[in-house]
């Protein structure tokens, strides 16, 4: 009679396996963490749209900034973990466990990776009115006056705060850190009022293109080709081995049973193969990656790793 016992766990079992097999049996929501119409939306919904297409079911973006994208990957961390809930993240993910004192979830243990997609590296930018035409220029300007020129980012412990933080710390010269947190970053650093800046090369694309700003090196190992030429960091400052990218990348509740993991994973990829949307990628110095969930985990540890002691160098904290 032992066999009546264990007969609900079959059952149970069974009922995973169906509930699989038929994923996705409704729509799945797709969490961003920052506010809608900026480049990271624009991710959320090509990559919901395209997902739609191929799953049968809808992929609904649901925005939900602030707190540095804590809030919804909190909401993501404690949703139930059957492939419905889902989080869209970049490089921020990996910052957040060493800006903030203390997170309400664990960025390791309660995320499973799903397909990392595409990695964008930043521009050094200046303002012409700092007289400069290279890297080589602006480093020794500002050593010749340390703490007399300013950088702008979209506020503490942001990609743009942390990428400028690494660079002045690797050239061994000292910025002064001007954080935002609206919409005038730009405006002020088109006027000027901002002298400096590291920024995804979309981020002020339109005003280099046209001469109000200039691009003195791209955080890569190559150089810029398209939309932009852009010599390397490395190359024309000398600062050996100097990278630093934002990334991009879907991630699901650690629980999340395999099987849904490697279907989403694959849907994913695929979509990152789609022509018309590496089209739109290229456009914006977004460089495509095909990355798995494991490959995606040992990415998030590594940079964890990486980025953490030059968050705690620069002194950054939030909260």
């Amino acid at each position: 009679m032992r066999w009546l016992a264990v007969l609900p766990v079959w059952a149970i079992a069974l009922s995973l396996a169906l509930a699989q097999d038929k994923f996705p049996a409704k729509a799945v929501q797709l969490i961003a963490p920052l506010a809608a119409g900026i480049t990271f939306d624009f991710f959320a919904r090509a990559y919901a749209d395209l997902l739609t297409q191929r799953l049968g079911q809808s992929v609904v973006v649901q925005n939900r900034p602030g707190a540095g994208g804590t809030i919804a990957a909190q909401s993501v961390a404690k949703a139930a973990p059957d492939g419905y809930t889902i989080l869209i993240v970049n490089s921020q993910h990996t910052i957040n466990p060493t800006l903030y004192k203390s997170l309400p979830y664990d960025t390791l243990a309660e995320f499973a990776g799903i397909a990392q997609i595409g990695e964008a590296p930043s521009l050094v930018v200046v303002h012409p009115k700092l007289g400069v035409r290279t890297l080589k220029e602006f480093i020794a300007a500002a050593k010749k006056s340390p703490g007399q020129i300013n950088y702008g980012s979209a506020g503490i412990g942001t990609t743009t705060h942390i990428g400028a933080a690494f660079f002045a710390s690797r050239a061994g010269i000292e910025l002064v850190h001007v954080p935002y947190k609206g919409g005038e970053l730009v405006v002020d650093m088109v006027a000027g009022r901002i002298e400096a800046m590291v920024v995804p090369v979309a981020f002020l694309l339109q005003h280099i293109k046209e001469g109000r700003l200039l691009a003195l090196g791209v955080t890569t190992r190559e150089p810029l080709r398209s939309p932009l030429d852009v010599p390397t960091v490395e190359e024309v400052s000398g600062l050996s081995g100097f990278q630093y990218a934002t990334y991009y990348g879907f991630v699901a509740p650690a629980k999340t049973p395999r099987a849904i993991i490697d279907q989403l994973s694959r849907e994913i990829r695929q979509v990152t193969a789609d022509r018309t949307l590496r089209d739109k990628f290229a456009a914006q110095a977004i460089f495509p990656r095909d990355f798995g969930p494991m490959e995606f985990d040992a990415f998030i540890r590594a940079d964890l790793d990486r980025i953490g002691p030059v968050i705690q160098a620069i002194g950054a904290t939030a909260n």
